[in-house]
């Protein structure tokens, strides 16, 4: 059953011609149909009143999760539950505001969440937003570093005693092909002296990867955290920048090249939800499309790039991170 807009919910993957790391390992068949019963799972998705966010709500509810829809909008987010209750029997969703852009809000979300759940098996960093013009959070981070990484590492962080207390939980955090040609600017990682929109998504999207890899370093006895890439989905977030850049020929272009080069949104899905219920994954893995350049496909474990395995980066923007949110992972935190 297709749920998704078809024209348009789209995702941050013009970079995927940068990349062509990676390796098979013969998960070609995997699709929503191998997604194993999830009726005794409580998942919490950001970004899930669209896109892949949406796709994943849907096929989790499918397969009976009880998923916290986290949404910045909440109209939109009420909007996305009775859509997905209208396909999917039985549905146990709940919508709550997050808004990834604000440290208190992340806060007034996480304790929402702890309040009313003994625990979280599933929790899926999936928001995002992509190379938008320059603009700051409200704590005074760069949007797309504070969006993509510093607010899904604050949830993270408030959300890991919960996510302790099932007994196999896992933390999906997406990343980006663009990742590849990202680095980490510790010196100025909120460009405020130099801003260029392409690079700031390429070092969010890195930081997502070092992230996910030093959480299952220094947290694999506690969660397995695992990350993943959709390829190139269409989704409505390549559209977000020229929208607000005001810029119709850019539009345009990302609807065409929508239309001619990304897979749907049900399909960009799939690495999200292979890393979040197959069960044979494993702490620190990369999951991603199978396809050519990692474009398109069915889900399969992947390398990512050089830099997202350096350990010495991954400590450092660890502690960049801590000292920015003022999470400090509930004073659990293990020596790196």
């Amino acid at each position: 059953m297709k749920i998704a807009d078809s024209d348009g919910r789209r995702i941050d993957r013009k970079e995927r011609f940068f990349v062509f790391e990676g390796y098979t390992t013969g998960m070609s068949d995997w699709s929503v149909h191998s997604i194993p019963d999830c009726s005794d799972k409580t998942a919490v998705i950001t970004g899930a009143n669209s896109g892949l966010g949406f796709e994943a709500t849907a096929e989790l509810a499918r397969n009976g999760a009880r998923v916290v829809m986290a949404c910045r909008n909440i109209d939109r987010g009420e909007s996305a539950r009775e859509e997905i209750e209208e396909a999917v029997e039985n549905a146990s969703l709940s919508v709550r505001e997050l808004d990834l852009a604000s440290l208190d809000s992340v806060r007034s979300f996480a304790e929402s969440v702890t309040e009313s759940f003994d625990r979280i098996d599933i929790l899926c960093n999936n928001a995002g937003i992509m190379a938008v013009p320059w603009s700051e959070t409200e704590d005074g981070f760069e949007t797309q570093f504070g969006v993509n990484h510093l607010g899904h590492f604050a949830l993270t962080g408030q959300l890991l005693g919960t996510l302790a207390a099932a007994p196999e939980p896992r933390v999906v955090t997406q990343s980006s092909k663009m990742h590849v040609s990202g680095e980490i600017d510790f010196d100025d990682p909120h460009g405020k002296e130099s801003y260029s929109r392409w690079e700031a998504y390429a070092q969010s999207k890195l930081a997502n990867v070092l992230f996910a890899y030093e959480l299952d370093r220094r947290y694999g006895d506690v969660v397995t955290s695992v990350a993943c890439h959709p390829g190139w989905a269409a989704t409505n977030l390549q559209r977000r920048a020229p929208e607000q850049m005001g810029s119709r020929l850019r539009i345009a272009l990302m609807k065409l090249a929508n239309r001619l080069i990304a897979q749907s949104a049900e399909k960009g899905a799939l690495p999200m939800l292979y890393a979040a219920t197959a069960s044979d994954v494993e702490g620190g893995e990369y999951i991603g499309p199978d396809g050519r350049f990692q474009i398109q496909g069915q889900p399969e474990k992947q390398e990512s790039s050089s830099r997202s395995y350096d350990e010495e980066t991954a400590a450092q923007l660890w502690e960049l991170s801590k000292e920015q949110t003022g999470v400090e992972y509930d004073g659990i935190e293990i020596e790196a």
